[in-house]
């Protein structure tokens, strides 16, 4: 079995059924989140006989490490490969200061329908379970320098975080846990395609970390060529259920607004845009795109994209641009997959 997927609760039962006492529990989560143990060797605190019964039930890791890519800022990509072969992404950025956030995947592949997102061109094989997410966190924590933690969270990369939020979130506890990885849930961001349903569930199960939501288009006219999802569900519906997650957790809402050149980077977009979201207590993250080979999209000019920040804050929306980070590698979510997977074809 596999050991990330165990609740602490289930650890506790388990080695009360083979006479061992219940605080063997706790050192183990401490191996594994804050010593960054990788094998149950190394855990020598725990008598050998329980490190072999362990060993004997669980394995610490499911994935193998396909691919490393690191790039001059210092930003880092693996490629990970599950037991049944399927494969992810996820990344760790170094910061400013003692900033390490890292991005991480909940689904194999994406069924929400971005024109422009390379995760979802080969489909969506299947939902991640809690320990596929956790031991992403824990491959990442790996990479950092000594004395270095995980200080961010943002659920950004492969698949819709909201379409598997029963093994999202069990993964996210795990995360904000003091016996955890103890990352403060204000540093915990999980991003959206925009499922209404699921938004509000989130804001009643579960409210405690910031949302944004990727909305792309400021009407459903030119939503619906992006984004295939929207088709089921339109603008307003999303935004209703932002405003009700504000409304219930008090949490600002960010939108994601990635810039396509030509296709939602005209100055009739940002005004449409600041329409729509006036008088809103949002943050507009504006994301020039990464352009990803087989799609027709490019990146807009620095003049375009200058442009149209400018137009949002004259009409009062507070606005940031969010730099690419992890340049000569494959930036993109979804592109270091698809590559290494034509290899192996």
């Amino acid at each position: 079995m596999h050991l990330l997927d165990q609740t602490p609760e289930q650890c506790r039962a388990w080695l009360a059924r083979r006479n061992w006492p219940g605080y063997r529990a706790a050192q183990l989560r401490r191996w594994l989140f804050q010593k960054r143990a990788a094998t149950f060797d190394e855990m020598t605190d725990l008598p050998l006989a329980l490190r072999r019964q362990l060993a004997d039930t669980f394995q610490i890791w499911t994935t193998r490490v396909a691919a490393h890519q690191q790039a001059r800022d210092r930003t880092e990509k693996l490629l990970l490969e599950l037991h049944d072969a399927e494969r992810i992404e996820c990344v760790l950025l170094r910061g400013d200061r003692d900033h390490r956030t890292i991005c991480i995947s909940t689904q194999v592949g994406c069924a929400m329908g971005c024109a422009f997102c390379a995760s979802g061109l080969d489909g969506m094989a299947r939902n991640l379970t809690s320990g596929e997410i956790v031991e992403q966190m824990l491959r990442l924590a790996q990479l950092l320098d000594d004395g270095d933690r995980l200080s961010h969270v943002v659920v950004m990369g492969m698949g819709e975080p909201l379409a598997n939020l029963d093994h999202l979130l069990p993964a996210l506890a795990v995360a904000i846990s003091p016996k955890g990885l103890g990352i403060s849930s204000r540093r915990i961001t999980i991003s959206t395609v925009g499922l209404p349903g699921a938004m509000r569930r989130l804001a009643d199960r579960d409210g405690q970390y910031h949302l944004a939501v990727s909305l792309h288009a400021p009407d459903d006219k030119l939503r619906n060529r992006l984004v295939a999802a929207n088709r089921k569900v339109g603008v307003e519906s999303i935004l209703a259920a932002a405003d009700y997650y504000f409304e219930v957790t008090g949490r600002r809402v960010t939108y994601e607004y990635v810039l396509l050149a030509d296709v939602n980077d005209r100055p009739e977009h940002a005004r449409r845009l600041a329409s729509l979201l006036g008088g809103r207590p949002a943050l507009v993250n504006v994301i020039p795109y990464n352009p990803v080979a087989e799609l027709p999209y490019s990146r807009p000019s620095a003049s375009d994209t200058a442009r149209f920040v400018e137009i949002l804050r004259q009409r009062g929306l507070n606005v940031k641009i969010r730099y690419r980070k992890g340049d000569r590698i494959d930036a993109a979510c979804g592109q270091l997959r698809r590559r290494a997977s034509r290899r192996i074809v």
